[in-house]
């Protein structure tokens, strides 16, 4: 199935609220669902187990960040991330296991964070252009926001410890990487499958 022109905008399923049944403006649905996409990162950010050789922890963060573009699209998924990082900067407990302040949100992990934000836009971007419709192209928009996420992360890693990028027994894609490919692959999976079931149903709705 094709993805659609690029430059023609696809609605995503945040559109699909009913904002003039229910008396809602569209800034209020917008902004409702771009705190609500910050809260679930937040909250998947508290499921956190710690591998001992790296400072970067397993949790369900990226699952929540595939979900905010895939719904909301590019805009609303990147503003959505963007509101998550800052929360937690200004002192919200809502980094990994319950962390927050400046020095968590631009440590080790920062790569990450940042990679939250260009992630979901990008995801967000292939969903506004029916990406999301169908599973092959919703997990290939998912594994390309993915990509983004531990790129950018292995990259910041690397400068933060000093350690090269992926040389050496000691570097980031073995300490920022490497570890994570099979849990990603696990929420890549899920989340691929959840926007084309969820238009699915919507199209059985409107029959």
């Amino acid at each position: 199935m094709s993805t659609g022109s690029p430059f023609v905008v696809s609605p995503v399923l945040a559109d699909l609220l009913p904002t003039r049944r229910l008396g809602v403006p569209e800034r209020v649905r917008d902004a409702v669902a771009v705190v609500g996409f910050a809260l679930l990162t937040a909250l998947a950010a508290q499921v956190k187990f710690h591998l001992g050789f790296t400072p970067v922890p397993i949790t369900g963060q990226t699952f929540a960040v595939l979900l905010a573009g895939g719904t909301l699209g590019l805009s609303r998924g990147a503003a959505s991330q963007a509101l998550y990082w800052a929360m937690g900067l200004v002192g919200l407990p809502f980094f990994a296991g319950g962390e927050s302040g400046w020095e968590s949100g631009t440590g080790a992990t920062m790569g990450y964070l940042a990679g939250f934000v260009v992630a979901s836009a990008l995801i967000g971007y292939m969903a506004e252009r029916r990406a999301d419709r169908n599973f092959v192209t919703s997990l290939a928009a998912m594994t390309m926001g993915s990509v983004v996420i531990y790129a950018m992360g292995a990259l910041w890693l690397a400068i933060d410890l000093g350690i090269p990028v992926a040389n050496g027994e000691d570097n980031a894609l073995a300490l920022g990487v490497t570890p994570f490919l099979a849990g990603d692959a696990l929420k890549i999976l899920i989340a691929s499958a959840i926007t084309p079931s969820a238009w699915l149903l919507v199209s059985r709705f409107r029959r």
